[in-house]
């Protein structure tokens, strides 16, 4: 573990320990080595990893704790390790590590261990108890459940990376528990981390964001609360217009649809460039009925996709186009299904993943990163970047809710990024708070092994 950590390593004096980081600052990897040895070296005490979804929890903290026992280097038969239930359990004192979701009350209250008392609670990407949960009330009813029965060394870690927005609730939450005697903030980056551990490609990724967006590189590998702007793609500017190559074969298309009945429809087209690691954009349809006078039945709109799909497989040899359209235009869905009959699996229609902020914050990365490009012929969308913007009272209360203007264009483009998202992952730098990114060994040996 990076020095930082060394200090509270063995230190019972602190009952709740707040870990944050920007990108790769290890904090996950203290977490699931410090858990494990809480099983190996106290014959009287077991642990819990919670994280607010049950989902989540098998490709992220139960993969990182199988990860920490490789690295204590204790030996994987001195474990019962175990799926269903999701169960690490240190043979010689039978003490366990947990895992469970906090989707309901009922959920953490199973786990009470009457044996073997819960010395370690371990709050995975806490951001998620104040986004889907209720914040600091929850938190104090898990610390309420499980510190009952325990005499003494009764230890809480919370990890997360903090928000852009320094009024987020959780990061008032902090700012409050640094006051108490009985707690511990440290926060961490990259620049912690021995280089070799890292790798240079992860260094360079890092300062190349450096001299493109310093603030962008703030909050991301650094982790400051940098505050937030109300434009919400400020970072977009010349270096992400482009135009698309002529010559260039593009197997897959993913083209975002946006629909409206007096207001704008519009498709925003990508191409998926896997030699350049780019999503290219390639082109746009727009047709406002309230601009032009002129109103369009869902027919026609499907009629205009089929035309835009038509130019842009004979310009580009395209075999597979991947239409993800707004989730409440069923009528919309229905006539292009209508339309692309005749071609096959060539077009697939999709329901668009509707998450705004993961939407939103998808293309920031993708913008940040210098994955994806506009081109110039999607010149309603690069107006729209200029312009789409947060509820300014929305930031001071804590909270980022777009202004429903200018977004119709920004809409498709989200569309398109979370319906492409599996592959343009890829080409960003491996971010340790996405474990389910990531190919696990330790978890392979042990299936291999018979183990799990």
């Amino acid at each position: 573990m990076i020095p930082k950590y060394l200090p509270i390593f063995n230190d019972k004096n602190y009952k709740h320990i707040i870990l944050t980081s920007g990108r790769a600052g290890t904090k996950s990897s203290y977490a699931a080595i410090r858990t494990d040895y809480q099983i190996v070296s106290d014959p009287h005490g077991s642990a819990v990893v919670l994280r607010k979804h049950h989902n989540k929890l098998r490709k992220t903290v139960y993969k990182e704790m199988l990860r920490g026992i490789n690295r204590l280097q204790v030996p994987k038969n001195r474990f019962y390790i175990t799926k269903s239930p999701m169960e690490i359990t240190y043979k010689k004192y039978d003490t366990t590590i947990y895992f469970s979701g906090s989707d309901g009350i009922d959920d953490t209250k199973g786990i009470i261990d009457e044996d073997k008392p819960i010395k370690l609670v371990v709050l995975d990407e806490l951001t998620e108890f104040f986004d889907d949960g209720e914040g600091e009330d929850e938190l104090a009813n898990i610390e309420a459940t499980f510190v009952r029965g325990n005499k003494a060394g009764f230890q809480m870690i919370y990890l997360y990376n903090p928000p852009k927005n320094p009024n987020a609730p959780i990061n008032v939450w902090c700012k409050k528990m640094e006051q108490r005697p009985d707690c511990i903030h440290i926060h961490t980056d990259y620049r912690d981390v021995p280089v070799e551990w890292l790798g240079q490609d992860l260094i360079d990724s890092a300062e190349a964001m450096k001299r493109s967006d310093e603030k962008m590189y703030r909050w991301t590998w650094l982790g400051e609360p940098v505050g937030v702007d109300e434009l919400i793609y400020y970072m977009f500017s010349d270096r992400h217009r482009a135009k698309p190559e002529p010559d260039r074969i593009y197997e897959r298309v993913y083209i975002g649809g946006d629909y409206g009945q007096q207001n704008a429809t519009t498709y925003q087209a990508f191409g998926l460039d896997n030699y350049r690691k780019k999503f290219t954009g390639l082109g746009e349809y727009y047709h406002s009925g309230r601009d032009t006078g002129r109103q369009r039945s869902p027919s026609e709109y499907a009629q205009d996709l089929v035309d835009f799909i038509d130019k842009i497989q004979e310009q580009y040899a395209t075999r597979i186009f991947y239409v993800f359209l707004d989730p409440s235009a069923k009528g919309l869905q229905e006539e292009i299904r209508r339309a692309t009959r005749d071609l096959g699996d060539q077009v697939l229609v999709r329901d668009a993943k509707n998450d705004v902020a993961l939407g939103i914050s998808r293309v920031q990365k993708a913008l940040a990163f210098d994955v994806m490009t506009i081109a110039p012929a999607q010149s309603r969308a690069i107006e729209e970047f200029g312009l789409y913007e947060y509820d300014k009272k929305s930031i001071e209360k804590g909270k980022e809710v777009p202004i429903k203007d200018n977004d119709h264009c920004m809409d498709a483009i989200r569309y398109a990024v979370m319906g492409a998202w599996g592959r343009i992952k890829r080409w960003l730098p491996t971010d340790e708070t996405e474990e389910e990114y990531i190919v696990d060994i330790a978890q392979k040996e042990m299936e291999e092994d018979g183990y799990i």
